[in-house]
């Protein structure tokens, strides 16, 4: 059988059969001299708030330091200094509603709390912090978190693919996609037969397993296009029908190619 070489139009097909969601000619625009944040343009206010927030964050990083041992423990419970620690950001949040870092960082202290699985009704996940959970907590946690993470999207989001955005803004949109991808992604992957996701008033409580790996893909997708590698390799690795068509051009491509594909 010839083999031959792949052109820059083969090259591209393939990148979007993985990647549906790419697109070279829609790259973001990152723009230093912007606003860090595009609610918050007074830069006193801003260096202030977020001066407060790099202070919670500080303390959730010194608690997770002391959880694997590589600080002394203080003499607060670990869970109750990551309340103290919640308590400081919803009180952040509520004095500067439109400030996305803060309900990122809010979102992040539920997952630690309850774990990535904390849609799912009954469902105990190792990762979080706290055992046996009320389910009224639960759900109520499981809400508040992707209505943060729902809001800092929102927040950032610009208002056309072609309008720039501020490299902190693209850093914590990028993060909020990416953690709300997680949410969902471990959601599907426990879904079983059965499995509730109590959650009145939100798109979530009627979607299925397949839904939410779905959902997952699209804002890992999201969570690359706005920086983070990691989550753009995870958006191909969990998008059900780029895996299948993946596979199937994979096989085709080796035969027609030959060495030439494999290389």
């Amino acid at each position: 059988m010839a083999t031959g070489s792949l052109s820059r139009r083969d090259f591209n097909v393939l990148e979007k059969i993985k990647d549906p969601e790419s697109n070279p000619t829609t790259a973001v625009l990152i723009d230093a001299t912007l606003p860090k944040d595009p609610n918050i343009t007074d830069t006193s206010v801003y260096d202030r708030v977020s001066q407060r927030e790099r202070d919670i964050v500080l303390a959730m990083q010194q608690l997770e330091m002391q959880l694997v041992g590589l600080q002394s423990a203080s003499k607060a419970e670990p869970i109750l200094e990551y309340r103290q620690c919640l308590s400081k950001l919803g009180e952040l949040i509520t004095e500067h509603p439109k400030y996305a870092s803060a309900r990122n960082n809010r979102a992040q202290v539920f997952r630690r709390l309850y774990g990535d699985t904390l849609l799912l009704s009954g469902e105990q996940n190792s990762r979080g912090l706290l055992g046996d959970v009320d389910e009224l907590e639960r759900s109520q946690a499981a809400e508040q978190a992707l209505s943060d993470l729902d809001q800092a999207i929102a927040l950032l989001t610009p208002k056309s693919i072609f309008a720039a955005i501020s490299p902190q803004a693209g850093k914590t949109l990028s993060l909020a996609h990416t953690q709300r991808a997680a949410i969902y992604h471990m959601t599907s992957k426990s879904f079983q037969t059965g499995s509730q996701v109590k959650m009145a008033g939100r798109k979530e409580g009627i979607w299925t397993k397949n839904d939410f790996e779905e959902a997952a893909s699209r804002d890992f997708a999201l969570g690359g296009r706005y920086g983070n590698d990691i989550a753009k390799a995870l958006a191909v690795s969990t998008n059900p029908t780029a895996k299948l068509c993946g596979q199937m051009v994979r096989e085709a491509m080796k035969k027609e190619y030959g060495p030439a594909y494999a290389s």
